[in-house]
């Protein structure tokens, strides 16, 4: 045996913590580490934070593995890891990474290789035993159900599920494990990143934000005004609002992983981007100047106690207001820019002294007045008399404003507000589905509880009116209560604000508490304000901020948004008067809790399968009522700024409406939007049809649109906001998944860039017959499903594989066995525009420049073949099929071939690499150009300008004509449809001033007249205008000599004579198509559509557009070349040429 027994550890293609262990002999010994026995044979990788990456360990002791080599004794390990070639998977054994155990035993002689080679042998035979220390998912391609699985693709902590191609497909390679992944700064816990728990983040930042100065300068006034009941009843009120919201917003943290921005993250992710982008502008704002507010009320309480003193700075007022506010807000701004560390501290600093303040309150109630002084000021001590007195409401006239319970509520709400302080830090929380709904309904419980028991101490200790006359107090008397006359009292509960300081122990103590609730109010609206800000930006909704998204430290601080929350704050503690504004930010904040509580009520609402919030203690009514109340609130503080916060919120909406951002966050909106459809095509399934509501609905067989956009222009000017339009696409083999997607996404973004409303489906089949009918059969659901077929002409019927033509051919027969009406455009120039556009030209290009690598869903061979093909040249050739203009897959694309699998990569970069630029994506809401600009909108090879020609070619259906004309040749009666069509084009914005002739076919020569009437008498029954009406009367006459010779031209090359059978003339004769029995069965149909090629000649060459019944394809009567002869006789050297003919069903009718 070898001097060392080893255990080789293959990685395979899956994250590197992932080993399979294989046993291997090694004839040099390695060098060796003393491990104690019972051993792990190998240590758990962990992350940053000594947690395990993995759930799976080798659990076995290396006694047990030892035994299995007959190895009695304490052996000693050496341990050699090497990781190589990480990319290669692991059943490839010998291209394998390996980390290698080895075991050396002490007595060499117990050993020999024989024994050695036989154990390596039984291991190997016992390979897929896990007690050998596999894991079992190194025996399968499956990706065992782990959290790292589910994580945002682009978080660095994502791990990597393998693909359905990989699953499905043998012969695909899986991908490494090793992905190149951007770092999501948000995603998990970062290295020295400083995260509060419940307590330190929410409840203590709530309680500080709610007990603001109302506390110790309203709540008196509000007892005095409201009394016990009513002002029980407006707290409550207060709360029930608040409630409900903190219920919502609870709802909404624990429906998943909540980051950085708290509401703004909130509701942009309920809401979607619109709500979300408008509703965090605001509220950011709103932060900013409620931090200015907060100082500056800390001003004006530091100037009352300087007043005390007989101090000022300058002048006692505006100008002192301005020095110490801004001083104050710079020391803010210091700490908070120095760390959250150090603003925690600052927090709970200013929590103590507050809660001694309130605790100094209740201390003073218990000692009662200590002077005359006091009591003469209203303050008496418990006392049942004044209780009973202050029970019931007690309105007054202040300030020339007859105050009620609603004028009340609306001063006192401000102090309700607050409860969005911890959620506004959530990317600072460890765990914030936890932290924010426990920390803000516990502070909302404490801070209705302090103001309840405040507002009975007040009313139960101190009177509503006193004079505060030390004289009325003399000899035990109650005469400084009695106030008669207006005016006189100015103290008590009424009168003066300064009740708190009044009945507590220590009156500077409550100063302390007046500074501490300003200051911690303004501190956590300086640090919400940004942070909320910076989620904003990062996500571009708005233009010119995402300079702010940058943060810095291990925190990812928004600096930037600090200092610009410190200019706006600065610049209105300039102004020093912020009392007009007040309401408009507690409107601003009131506008947040309204869309909280919409939100969770419009998830109940819609019920995505998403929608699985861990806290229950909601109710989607409860949310909608919370809603309504503080839309209430709103107008019962300030109708005018309410309806200014309207206004803002709209018109923000507005902004992020019109500029579409390319964000997909899964909103509640796009779950109601589904919802709604869903219902509307159900309920559509039970509408009858009827003749008055026919509605065109289209399958126009143009391959992806931007390869021939003058047919789905055509088709659109059909549909626009009257039906259906589906762009088919047919591909010539298989295609993988991520392929189709990439066509749909080019098709979606050229739809969205020529403003087209339609559908793109895309089929793959054997051939393009096949495709097609799979088209016809399935495109569509339930009433909404295409009854037109809408097909480009094929120019190259004569020169085209006998096969390719039979299937043109085959599509309009299968349409008309499905009762599909058929439609067939031929432009003078063609239909595909691949090659002026430039996407054949730039795809060789493309395909060469760019180095293309190895995708999970493509094996080596893939690769090999396409760089084959395009250097042999296949970029410019592709078979008759695709550069027929009808075919629905475009020319512009390259076919590669591997086996039966076919690929066609058009020209842009490679659809399946994600690192592929999207070149339409975003720049289509930056552009600054409109959408009907025709520069903007095509461009030729490498992006070069068009000539003015070709563009009026690419926009002849889509550009504005003058004095047009649209000529109707209704040969037949198809159900209208050949009337119908002009008639749509000729109501639109840009035909709209179009003219409609109309032809139709005389039955009798001698019944001209009464025929013309008769006709003319239905077109007006039809209420369809024309200008100009003609019958043809002699249809059957016999066509010209030069016209035949013209049609005997075109079939020259189909035709074969029965009378000639010389041997040199079999292959002739099987390969003909159309015999002279074929000829003589429809001479006279030949003669008439030959005699209307005359007509078409005499009076149409010089319209616009030239509408004409389709001539109906008999089965087994007449074939395809002869066919096509026909409609190349009408339709050549004519202007634009449309070919419809009904399914014979009306689509008009004269009835109301």
């Amino acid at each position: 045996m070898s001097d060392f027994s080893s255990y080789e550890m293959s990685s395979v293609d899956r994250p590197v913590n992932r080993f399979q262990v294989n046993p291997v002999n090694h004839n040099k010994p390695n060098e060796t580490i003393q491990l104690d026995v019972p051993q792990e044979v190998y240590r758990r990788l962990v992350n940053s934070d000594g947690e395990p990456l993995e759930d799976d360990t080798f659990n076995e002791d290396a006694t047990e593995i030892l035994n299995k080599q007959n190895l009695q004794r304490t052996q000693r390990q050496s341990i050699k890891s090497s990781f190589r070639d990480k990319d290669k998977p692991s059943r490839f054994k010998d291209q394998s990474q390996t980390t290698r155990f080895q075991v050396a035993p002490p007595n060499e002689e117990d050993s020999d290789d024989s024994s050695g080679s036989k154990d390596d042998r039984e291991l190997l035979e016992n390979e897929y035993d896990t007690k050998y220390g596999k894991s079992f998912r190194h025996f399968t391609r499956e990706a065992l159900p782990r959290l790292d699985n589910y994580r945002n693709i682009m978080s660095i902590q994502a791990a990597y599920r393998p693909t359905l191609d990989e699953l499905h497909n043998a012969t695909l390679t899986g991908k490494s494990a090793s992905l190149n992944r951007n770092q999501d700064p948000e995603a998990g816990n970062m290295n020295g990143s400083l995260k509060f728990g419940w307590i330190k983040g929410v409840l203590i930042r709530c309680l500080l934000n709610i007990w603001g100065v109302m506390l110790f300068l309203r709540l008196s006034w509000v007892v005095g005004q409201a009394g016990i009941v009513e002002g029980f009843i407006l707290i409550l009120t207060t709360t029930v609002v608040t409630s409900v919201t903190s219920l919502s917003m609870s709802a909404i943290s624990t429906n998943g992983v909540i980051k950085g921005g708290g509401t703004y993250y909130m509701i942009s992710r309920s809401l979607g981007p619109e709500f979300g982008g408008s509703i965090g502008l605001i509220f950011s704002l709103a932060n900013a100047v409620a931090c200015a507010m907060y100082v500056v009320g800390f001003c004006e309480s530091m100037l009352d106690l300087l007043k005390s003193f007989g101090l000022s700075i300058i002048d006692g007022g505006i100008q002192d207001v301005r020095i110490i506010g801004c001083i104050t807000i710079t020391i803010l701004l210091v700490i908070v820019v120095v760390g959250m560390e150090w603003e925690a501290k600052a927090q709970i600093g200013l929590l103590i002294i507050l809660l001694v303040a309130i605790a100094d309150f209740l201390i003073g109630s218990l000692i009662g007045p200590k002077s005359e002084l006091e009591k003469a000021e209203g303050f008496i001590g418990y006392n049942y008399t004044i209780f009973k007195q202050n029970l019931f409401s007690d309105y007054r006239v202040e300030n020339g404003v007859h105050h009620d319970f609603f004028s009340v509520i609306a001063i006192f709400f401000p102090a309700a507000t607050g409860i969005l302080a911890g959620a506004n830090i959530s990317g600072d929380l460890k765990d914030p589905q936890k932290s924010i709904p426990k920390g803000t309904l516990i502070a909302i419980l404490i801070s209705t509880a302090t103001y309840l028991f405040m507002v009975l101490v007040c009313a139960a200790t101190v009177a509503r009116d006193a004079t505060g006359n030390l004289a009325d107090v003399a000899n035990g008397s109650f005469a400084f209560l009695n106030c008669t006359e207006p005016g006189q009292c100015h103290y008590g509960l009424q009168n003066s604000f300064q009740v708190i300081e009044l009945v507590s122990g220590f009156g500077p103590l409550i100063y302390a508490g007046c500074f501490a609730a300003a200051i911690s109010s303004a501190l956590a609206s300086l640090v919400s304000a940004p942070k909320v800000f910076q989620a904003l930006c990062k996500d571009e909704l708005y233009p010119k901020i995402v300079w702010f998204a940058k943060g810095y430290g291990k925190n990812n601080e928004p600096f930037r948004g600090y200092v610009l929350t410190f200019i706006i704050a600065v610049a209105f503690i300039l102004i020093g008067e912020l009392n007009l504004i007040a309401p408009l930010i507690s409107n601003f904040f009131l506008g947040a809790y309204t869309l909280i509580n919409f939100s969770t009520f419009h998830a109940s609402l819609a019920k995505p399968v998403g929608w699985r919030p861990t806290f229950k203690y909601y109710n989607m009514w409860l949310s909608l009522v919370g809603s309504i109340l503080c839309v209430a609130v709103m107008f019962l503080i300030s109708w005018v700024t309410a309806l200014i916060t309207f206004a803002a919120v709209l018109a923000l909406y507005l902004i992020v409406a019109y500029r579409k951002p390319d964000v997909n966050w899964g909103s509640t909106t796009q779950a109601q939007t589904y919802k709604n459809a869903l219902m509307s095509v159900q309920q559509l399934n039970n509408v009858e049809e009827h003749v008055k509501n026919y509605r065109p609905q289209i399958l126009v067989l143009s391959g992806l649109p931007n390869t021939r956009p003058v047919l789905v222009d055509f088709a659109y000017m059909l549909t626009k906001n009257l039906s259906l339009l589906v762009c088919g696409h047919v591909i010539r083999g298989t295609s993988s998944q991520r392929y189709r997607n990439y066509l749909q996404d080019r098709a979606t973004t050229w739809f969205r860039k020529h403003n087209i409303k339609g559908f793109y489906s895309l089929v793959d089949g054997e051939d393009f017959e096949s495709g097609t009918r799979a088209l016809m059969q399935a495109c569509g659901i339930g009433k909404l499903k295409p009854n037109i077929l809408l097909m480009g002409y094929k120019n190259d019927w004569q020169t085209c594989d006998k096969k390719e033509l039979d299937q043109y051919f085959n599509i309009m027969h299968k349409a008309l066995d499905m009762y599909l009406s058929v439609a067939i455009l031929r432009l003078p120039t063609g239909l595909d525009c691949s090659q002026i556009l430039g996407d054949e030209s730039s795809a060789a290009k493309i395909v060469n420049d760019i180095p293309r690598t190895l995708q999970p869903n493509e094996s080596s061979a893939d690769l090999m073949s396409a760089d084959r093909s395009v250097q042999n040249g296949l970029s410019g050739s592709m078979d008759s099929l695709s550069r027929n203009v009808s075919q629905a897959s475009s020319t512009s694309d390259l076919s590669f071939m591997t086996g039966t699998q076919v690929k066609e990569v058009s020209g842009l970069p490679d659809p399946v690499d994600p690192k592929s630029p999207q070149l339409l994506t975003n720049s289509l809401r930056k552009s600054k150009q409109k959408h009907n600009d025709p520069a903007f909108l095509y461009k030729g090879p490498g992006g070069v300008e068009l000539p003015k020609e070709i563009l009026m070619e690419l926009t002849q259906f889509t550009r504005k004509r003058s004095h047009a004309v649209i000529d109707v040749w209704w040969l037949y009666d198809d159900g209208g449809l050949t009337l119908l069509l002009p008639y749509i084009i000729s109501t639109r914005r840009t035909w709209q001033s179009c003219k409609l002739r109309v032809y139709a076919l005389a039955n009798k020569k001698a019944e001209l007249e009464f025929e013309q009437r008769s006709m003319a008498s239905l077109l007006s029954k039809f209420r369809i205008d024309y200008s100009d009406l003609t019958l043809i009367p002699d249809i059957t006459k016999k066509p010209q000599e030069t016209t035949t010779t013209f049609f005997n031209e075109l079939i020259k090359d189909f035709v074969s004579s029965e009378k000639e059978n010389g041997p040199s003339n079999v292959a002739t004769e099987e390969e003909s198509i159309i015999t002279e029995d074929d000829l003589m069965a429809v001479q006279d149909k030949t003669n008439r559509y030959l005699r209307l090629r005359e007509y078409l000649h005499e009076q149409s060459m010089k319209s616009d557009l030239v509408v004409m019944t389709l001539p109906m394809p008999r089965k087994n009567i007449v074939s395809a070349p002869l066919y096509m002869a026909w409609l190349e006789s009408l339709s050549r050297d004519m202007p634009p040429f449309l070919f419809v003919r009904g399914n014979q069903t009306s689509v008009l009718t004269f009835y109301s």
